[in-house]
């Protein structure tokens, strides 16, 4: 249960929409953040098309950053996609979160700085998205890669990203990811009081991340009106779910999200595909980026690491 004082403080940060500016300016504060040079971290760079995409790869130990680089040897990798609304925070805001993920699940991190709206529309993060996937799977960076050993996963807008790179994936046959992991994603394609998910109507004024937000972002990420219609911009679309990904999707009890990641998965299972969801009770949207000692961050990764290792024993049998 959430206190009245808590309520009420919950719903003043709540308010307003959201200011392209003044929202970049206010993560961006988590730049400076004086552990970063502590971090066993190393960037690089891919290209979509002509367009040169910067990605940092965090290592669990100093032992796989060794091996993993100078000596080639296979690490699992969690390749990231960062959220914010496709429009707000950046590989340099999330180097907590994923060097916390890289430890807490003995993996390599593979975080790709994509683009961002409005400056760049979609489909464009989705672009470059696709494209650190298809590098990664394909043995084209630095890392030797063993593709039935990475997972993509993504929060939020990057668990947007996560889907429709694992829809496009299947689509077009150019590498088969094995498993994803969403965590609150952003699915749908309205946050008016026209969505058929209660959990709009719920949590979508007092919780920090608001309805009236959620069509802010959505507006600032699409092209045209048509985008909305698009399942590679709202994956909750897709009729053939057939086919995909072994996935994981966590989502938050206090979150305008929830609901549609539930139905999501709902989906993804009566299509045939091995599906786990987890609803963290008590818990708001963007609780993942919090440190390791919060109990809901701690939940997640016994949830992530249990789903890792499952998948992991099937491909030993």
């Amino acid at each position: 249960m959430i206190s009245k004082t808590m309520r009420a403080i919950l719903h003043t940060l709540s308010y307003g929409n959201i200011e392209v500016e003044s929202s970049r300016r206010l993560v961006d504060i988590k730049k400076l953040d004086a552990m970063n040079i502590f971090l066993k971290k190393m960037d690089i760079q891919i290209f979509n098309g002509d367009y040169e995409i910067p990605l940092r790869i965090y290592f669990p130990t100093e032992e796989a950053m060794t091996n993993g680089v100078e000596k080639g040897h296979t690490f699992p990798v969690l390749l990231f996609f960062h959220g914010g609304g496709w429009v707000t925070e950046s590989v340099d805001t999330y180097n907590r979160v994923c060097a916390r993920m890289s430890q807490s699940t003995g993996h390599i991190v593979v975080s790709v700085e994509y683009r961002l709206a409005p400056e760049y529309r979609f489909p464009t993060a989705l672009m470059d998205c696709y494209a650190a996937a298809k590098a990664l799977y394909t043995n084209q960076l630095i890392l030797n890669t063993d593709p039935e050993r990475i997972t993509i996963i993504g929060d939020s807008a990057g668990g947007n990203l996560t889907a429709a790179v694992c829809l496009m994936a299947r689509d077009k046959g150019e590498f088969t990811p094995r498993r994803q992991i969403l965590i609150y994603p952003a699915l749908g394609n309205c946050y008016t009081e026209e969505s058929p998910y209660r959990s709009v109507q719920e949590n979508g004024s007092d919780y920090l991340l608001t309805s009236v937000k959620m069509e802010d972002y959505l507006n600032l990420y699409q092209s045209s009106a048509e985008d909305r219609q698009n399942p590679y911009f709202a994956p909750i679309l897709e009729k053939d779910l057939r086919n995909l990904p072994e996935t994981l999707i966590l989502t938050a009890e206090y979150d305008p999200l929830r609901d549609e990641g539930e139905v999501y998965g709902r989906k993804l299972h009566a299509a045939g595909n091995h599906v786990e969801v987890h609803r963290i009770y008590g818990a708001f949207h963007g609780f993942f980026a919090l440190g390791i000692k919060f109990l809901h961050v701690q939940e997640s990764f016994k949830y992530i690491n249990r789903f890792l290792n499952k998948s992991y024993e099937k491909i030993l049998q």
